[in-house]
């Protein structure tokens, strides 16, 4: 947890975020999954580097849906989303009866 917000980091370098990733939400679980295509071609030579990366996380409870954001910079990718402060639960007091 960052300001109010759970966190998830992942180190994906060599890729183009706009193309690359997919980031999907379902039923209290997002999704990440990042494709990476690297072509090298050097003096009759070409060199092709793949690699994928699927990723899933169980949400905290209260976490907000509707507020998940994602950066990526010098190959973190980092998905945020809203979790609201929950109130402490109230502690319940139980009266103690003496025995007749």
């Amino acid at each position: 947890m960052e300001d109010g917000r759970y966190v998830a980091r992942a180190e994906i370098p060599g890729i183009d975020p706009g193309k690359d990733v997919d980031i999907t939400v379902r039923d209290g679980r997002p999704t990440i999954k990042a494709e990476r295509t690297e072509n090298e071609e050097a003096k009759g030579r070409s060199e092709f580097r793949y690699g994928s990366f699927v990723r899933s996380v169980m949400l905290p409870a209260g976490a907000n849906e509707e507020d998940i954001k994602a950066t990526y910079d010098k190959g973190i990718l980092t998905v945020s989303v809203a979790v609201p402060a929950l109130a402490a639960p109230a502690d319940k007091h139980v009266t103690v009866q003496a025995a007749s």
